[in-house]
């Protein structure tokens, strides 16, 4: 099925719109406890540049991250912005594959959070089991995992999978989430890492039988959540976000 209802096009994005919100996940993530010392990524395209993304540079952690900070590389995450900036271009792989494959997703977030992580090992992965939950109902596909390396082959498979979808789970690995802006993708993964947890939490809590609630009821309440698609994931919630990271941890707009 697909995703989203049709949605009404919106005002084109600019580059400084788009860095402020990225360096702003980064920040909310590191809060989080989503990040991984200098590993794992967020990434998003870059606006009327076709074929460019904004990337963490390499080694920094995820609360260093300002908007200026961040590095301008192609699809093969080589940098193009002339800075010499260094980056982790084999880090890049699975988001250069998803933007190439995408190009109507602005950002593509692959951490390895604590829950997200968990729920990757788990046969039967996310269960209709909370409303956290029912909020992505069949919007996840599932990920084999294949080892360290991700080359062409794997890469097909991966996006393949993706289709039109908003995330993956990567089997042994982790989530990974793509939104049509930052505050969806970053949304995206903010309800998967609770959804998560409320079912991890429960089966141990339970010896491992939870309450799961049929597909009927799955899908009408997803279908609540979006209502008439005009409303994105993000949009109530992104601002109010960006308000508390100002008072919490001002900076990453610089």
């Amino acid at each position: 099925m697909a995703p989203h209802p049709p949605t009404p096009s919106r005002s084109p994005r600019t580059e400084r719109e788009v860095r402020i919100d990225l360096a702003a996940a980064y920040r909310m993530a590191a809060q989080n406890g989503w990040d991984d010392t200098i590993y794992t990524h967020l990434s998003a395209s870059v606006p009327g540049e076709p074929g460019h993304y904004l990337l963490n540079p390499f080694g920094a952690t995820f609360d260093e991250i300002t908007a200026s900070s961040l590095v301008k590389v192609n699809v093969h995450g080589e940098v193009v912005d002339g800075s010499g900036a260094p980056v982790n271009p084999s880090g890049f792989a699975i988001h250069g594959a998803v933007h190439a494959a995408r190009p109507d997703v602005e950002c593509v977030i692959h951490l390895h959070t604590p829950w997200g992580v968990a729920l990757s090992m788990l046969p039967e992965g996310l269960q209709p089991t909370s409303q956290y939950a029912m909020r992505l109902h069949r919007r996840l596909g599932r990920h084999a995992y294949e080892g360290l390396a991700l080359g062409a082959d794997e890469q097909r498979r991966l996006v393949a999978e993706l289709g039109m979808l908003d995330g993956l789970i990567l089997d042994n690995h982790g989530p990974l989430v793509v939104g049509r802006t930052v505050a969806e993708a970053w949304m995206l993964m903010h309800l998967l890492e609770r959804a998560a947890q409320a079912q991890l939490r429960a089966m141990a809590a339970a010896g491992g039988a939870v309450r799961v609630v049929s597909e009927t009821l799955a899908a009408r309440t997803y279908g609540e959540w979006v209502g008439d698609g005009s409303a994105w994931d993000g949009d109530l919630e992104w601002p109010a976000l960006l308000r508390r990271l100002d008072r919490s941890a001002p900076g990453y707009r610089d």
